[in-house]
């Protein structure tokens, strides 16, 4: 959300609360006063020595004064010490309430700010591990006097996702979460930047990549999302692979409620998700059992799942066993304009 909106959002915010201070208030003050005259009024008395006389004079008589009356403090006080006590009390729950109401946008802030920085280490760290492997694999070719032109090359594409990412998120943090258009992207191209950032994890974990897509599936996702979310479905079906199996990604159409989808499916050779773990794998800071390689932070598949309900998509478990886990992750299908 922009600078502008955030102000707005926080004027709004003190109005509102400053509104309905004053009317509790009033309320409280008006209610403590009506309690009061009520009490006074059914506890006072004629004033009995302050008598008028009525009829002519001077064969009149006496009667009692209707405008002088006697209150009791006795019986008055009390009523005015318990009505002054509640009166505060009401009054300091009205106060921690508004102030409570009043910090909220600072704390959603602060949670955002929070919630930016967590995400933007997550996904700024597979490119990177990735960029440490392909020096590594330079260093070894420099070492044996290999031609290196080509990891070079690899070199300056992993710094170039990672310049997406990082763009991608500065926009991300200044728009609404609310489902937004994008321009078509081709969804072969997309896995293929996915498949190429994972693949030296990969072979350092001795996990084969396979991919399969349908050519021609356009998404109505942005093209440098559509690869953050495969790269954070295959770098977890990585970690969760055992050594010398594989792990496969495919892509094909697929049919929604009222709408086309495409449909990516990720599949590995893994233990595994119990039952009680199948949705807390999507919270944040929810992690599964380590493998023994690289340790995660549970914010992957929580991200994968914010970026996917973002643009009217979403992800899930298809199917799991000890033989292995299905996720399914499903992203509107570009609408084709017809000539």
């Amino acid at each position: 959300m922009s600078g502008s909106a955030d102000r707005e959002r926080v004027r709004r915010s003190a109005r509102q609360i400053g509104l309905w201070t004053g009317v509790a208030s009033a309320v409280v003050i008006a209610a403590g006063v009506g309690i009061l005259v009520a009490v006074i009024l059914a506890t006072s008395r004629p004033q009995g020595d302050d008598r008028v006389t009525a009829g002519p004079r001077p064969g009149g008589f006496a009667v009692d004064n209707p405008d002088h009356v006697v209150v009791d403090v006795d019986r008055v006080l009390p009523w005015v010490v318990v009505l002054g006590v509640v009166g505060v009390a009401l009054l300091g729950l009205i106060a921690w309430f508004t102030a409570r109401r009043a910090v909220a946008p600072l704390e959603g802030a602060l949670q955002a700010q929070r919630d930016f920085v967590a995400d933007a280490s997550h996904e700024l760290r597979t490119p990177l591990t990735a960029l440490s492997s392909r020096v590594q694999i330079l260093q070894r070719r420099v070492a044996r006097g290999d031609d290196i032109g080509d990891a070079l090359d690899r070199l300056r594409s992993d710094t170039a996702v990672m310049d997406e990412i990082l763009t991608e998120l500065l926009l991300a943090a200044q728009a609404d979460q609310a489902p937004v258009r994008a321009e078509a992207s081709d969804a072969a191209a997309a896995v293929q930047g996915a498949v190429e950032v994972i693949r030296p994890i990969a072979e350092d974990a001795d996990v084969a990549l396979q991919a399969a897509v349908t050519p021609g599936l356009s998404v109505a996702v942005p093209a440098v999302t559509v690869t953050r979310l495969c790269t954070a479905l295959l770098d977890n079906a990585v970690q969760h692979a055992p050594r010398r199996s594989s792990v496969t990604l495919s892509v094909a159409s697929g049919d929604g409620p009222g709408r086309g989808f495409v449909e990516f499916r990720v599949v590995d050779r893994g233990p595994g998700i119990r039952a009680e773990d199948r949705e807390r794998i999507f919270t944040r800071f929810a992690r599964g059992p380590e493998t023994g390689r690289r340790r995660g932070f549970g914010l992957g598949l929580a991200l994968v799942r914010d970026m996917a309900t973002r643009y009217g998509g979403s992800v899930g478990i298809e199917d799991t066993s000890d033989a292995g886990t299905t996720f399914l992750l499903r992203l509107p299908a570009a609408v084709t304009a017809r000539g």
